[in-house]
């Protein structure tokens, strides 16, 4: 595959696949379960669901658990990634970049969970279109939240962690309206996350 982006030939690399043994853990997936619970609260009659950037499949998984019916399908850059989705057998995984123009059948929910955050500023729009463009209703971004553009190191490496108002762009440059909206605290009692501010918004 050849990619757009030094951020996408990162994550397909080694370093996507040191996350893969980072996110695996039960008290992990009890926090995305929780998460997702309180994200779809205020939703109404999901029946389809599409994840950009899937990685192991966390997500799915916990949106399976919440609803059962449910119909998943996702996209995810990193083959060894996408290939552990594929074998949970709960959703249609489709190896490629979220960077490309993605002309698929619509969903109700689409969505991205701490994805956003790893794209460069200069590709967002692409993946935004993708996130808008897929959708019948909803859409949820739940990433790390920042009232201003801006740049951090990530683990030690420059480039590879952005943080804005990504909600922000949406409503403002697609028409979206606000929903719901949340934050997990990485410090929480029950169910921990990495300070993810996450917001609901409809078309």
């Amino acid at each position: 595959m050849k990619y757009k982006t030094e951020q996408e030939e990162f994550w397909a690399g080694d370093f996507g696949l040191n996350y893969i043994d980072r996110n695996k853990s039960d008290s992990i997936f009890y926090s995305v379960v929780s998460m997702w619970d309180k994200m779809l609260s205020a939703t109404n009659n999901i029946k389809s669901a599409r994840e950009f950037g899937c990685n192991i499949g966390l997500n799915l998984m916990a949106l399976k658990k919440l609803k059962p019916m449910i119909d998943l399908s996702a996209y995810e850059i990193n083959e060894q990634a996408a290939k552990q989705a594929e074998d949970l057998g709960i959703a249609q995984i489709k190896l490629g970049s979220i960077l490309d123009n993605i002309n698929d059948y619509k969903v109700d929910l689409t969505f991205t969970v701490c994805v956003l955050i790893h794209i460069h500023p200069e590709h967002l729009g692409n993946v935004y279109s993708n996130l808008v463009n897929g959708s019948n209703r909803y859409v949820i971004v739940a990433e790390y939240y920042n009232p201003i553009p801006i740049k951090i190191k990530y683990r030690g490496h420059e480039n590879r962690l952005f943080k804005r108002d990504f909600a922000g762009d949406l409503i403002d440059n697609y028409g979206l309206k606000l929903v719901d909206y949340g934050f997990i605290y990485k410090r929480d009692n029950l169910a921990p996350q990495d300070d993810i501010s996450w917001f609901l918004l409809e078309k």
